[in-house]
């Protein structure tokens, strides 16, 4: 709720460039008002600003980091090779964790006889063999059994084919969008109640309509997960606005939290004030590119 996504546009405009969503939800379709797309946003004067990765799947496809990075990386060698730096805005921090670390993902193909040994051990011990080889990044990972056998086979390819992906080489320049933790919750706030004011619900009821599940809704977590739950008469109005809010607000910080993980790990962040008339956040990013 910092606005980014107007002020990634007017780059765009402003250095004719394109954008790249680092958003796990965005790519699906007829998913609008709970993700936040705000087409009218890369609307600059009369002129629609080309993005990516926005409105590629259908919602229930599935859709993972390996697809992302492999996705980010075609579309990035494709703006670069016409002469414009490309502009990647989002809040999905493990997919631009997956950027900035240029994550290593091979393909790994289904291994049966590992699956079959897997397959034995209980929820707690696959969790446990997960632990052993790597940290715990993706809470989707553990979720059930398959995903986890999933991931333990992933991660032991992964260890034994080391090489580095060298399809991605980035000297990235990242700003962050930060304020008061006062007028980031009040934003959170104001935008929620403008979106259930204007079609959440109804979008939701939509793809419930269209013969989504709603445990293949709740998967996508926050907006989706409690109005799903109103929608389906297991929370009320006041119950589901008030734990969305929470939620939310709990993501925010989580997001906070990778980007000090960033820092730590020698990323140099800048940050720019939210309440900074938005002609001088601009003004700031351009001339901090000509630097």
């Amino acid at each position: 709720a910092s606005g980014k996504t107007k002020l990634a546009a007017l780059l765009a405009h402003e250095i004719n460039s394109e954008i790249i969503s680092i958003d796990s939800r965005q790519v699906y379709r007829d998913m609008n008002i709970g993700t936040g797309k705000d087409y009218e946003d890369y609307v600059i004067n009369n002129k629609k600003i080309k993005y990516h990765l926005i409105d590629i799947l259908d919602a229930g496809q599935q859709y993972c980091l390996f697809n992302f990075k492999q996705d980010f990386i075609k579309i990035y060698n494709n703006i670069i090779s016409k002469n414009k730096i490309p502009i990647a805005c989002g809040g999905s921090m493990m997919y631009l964790d997956s950027i900035l670390s240029n994550y290593y993902l091979p393909y790994v193909k289904p291994n049966e006889t590992l699956r079959e040994e897997l397959s034995k051990l209980s929820y707690n011990e696959l969790i446990d063999r997960l632990k052993s080889i790597t940290k715990l990044h993706n809470k989707t990972d553990i979720e059930d059994k398959n995903r986890l056998i999933r991931a333990i086979e992933i991660n032991i390819a992964k260890q034994q084919n080391k090489e580095s992906n060298d399809q991605l080489n980035i000297n990235p320049v990242v700003f962050v969008l930060s304020g008061e933790k006062i007028k980031l919750h009040l934003n959170i706030t104001n935008r929620l109640k403008h979106r259930l004011q204007n079609g959440l619900i109804e979008e939701v009821k939509n793809l419930l309509n269209k013969g989504l599940t709603p445990e293949q809704l709740k998967y996508y977590g926050l907006e989706y997960k409690f109005v799903t739950d109103y929608v389906t008469g297991n929370l009320s109005y006041d119950q589901m606005f008030c734990n969305l809010e929470k939620a939310i607000k709990k993501f925010a910080k989580h997001q906070l939290t990778w980007i000090r993980k960033f820092e730590k790990n020698n990323v140099n962040i800048n940050w720019i004030d939210i309440d900074l008339p938005i002609e001088k956040k601009l003004s700031i990013i351009i001339n901090t590119l000509k630097k």
